[in-house]
C-alpha cells in the first residue's frame, strides 16, 4: 500500500465535503485543490559572495526535502552591479506528496516556532485564489541547526490553489490548518 500523507487523507475525508456544504459545489470536481506550494528566497548579496547561493540552497534542500534550483538575474541592473545571468536566488516548488507533507511540517511545526505569533495576515491574497506570505526568519523550521547558520535570511512561500475566488481559496486554506488572524 502506497503512503499517503495525513494532510491529503484529511482533504479527501473532510474537507471536501465541507467546501461543498460551504460553497454549494454540484460535482466533486468543482472543489479546490492545493496545485503546488512555491518556496523562494532572494540573496542580494550573492552579487559579492557567490558562497551565499550555496547556503541558500542548501537551507532550501533542508527545508522542503526536495532539491533546491539556483535563480538567475534576467537583465542588468547597474546600480545593484548586477549583470544578466548571475544567480541572485533559490527557490523549490513542491507539488504532491512531498506538498502535503511540507504544509504539514509548516503548520504544525514552523509557524508555533514564531515570536509573538497571531496568525497569518489574510491579505496575500492576488484576487486568484493564490495566497503568498513571507517569513523573516528561517531558523523557524525545525529542519535548520542554528548554529550553523552563516546568516539569518527570510523567505517567500506560495500557494497556489485551483479555486477560482479569493474566498474560497481563503477557506480551502483554513481548513488545511493554516491560522489566519481574526479580523
Amino acid at each position: 500500500m502506497a503512503y499517503i500523507s495525513r494532510l491529503k487523507q484529511e482533504y479527501k475525508n473532510k474537507i471536501v465535503s465541507t467546501l461543498t456544504e460551504e460553497f454549494g459545489y454540484k460535482n466533486i470536481m468543482q472543489v479546490p485543490k492545493l496545485k503546488k506550494i512555491v518556496l523562494s528566497r532572494g540573496v542580494g548579496d550573492a552579487v559579492a559572495d557567490k558562497k551565499l547561493i550555496d547556503y541558500a540552497v542548501d537551507e532550501m534542500t533542508k527545508i522542503s526535502g526536495q532539491k533546491a534550483i539556483v535563480t538567475i538575474s534576467k537583465k542588468d541592473v547597474a546600480s545593484f552591479k548586477l549583470r544578466k545571468g548571475m544567480p541572485i536566488g533559490a527557490k523549490v516548488t513542491l507539488r504532491g506528496e512531498q506538498m502535503y507533507e511540507f504544509l504539514d511540517r509548516f503548520v504544525t511545526a514552523a509557524l508555533p516556532r514564531v515570536r509573538d505569533f497571531r496568525g497569518i495576515r489574510a491579505t496575500g491574497f492576488d484576487g486568484r485564489g493564490n495566497y503568498s506570505l513571507g517569513i523573516t526568519e528561517q531558523i523557524i523550521f525545525p529542519e535548520i541547526n542554528i548554529d550553523k547558520v552563516n546568516k539569518i535570511a527570510g523567505m517567500d512561500i506560495t500557494f497556489v490553489t485551483s479555486a477560482e475566488t479569493d474566498k474560497e481559496a481563503k477557506s480551502l486554506l483554513t481548513e488545511l490548518g493554516l491560522p489566519f488572524k481574526k479580523n
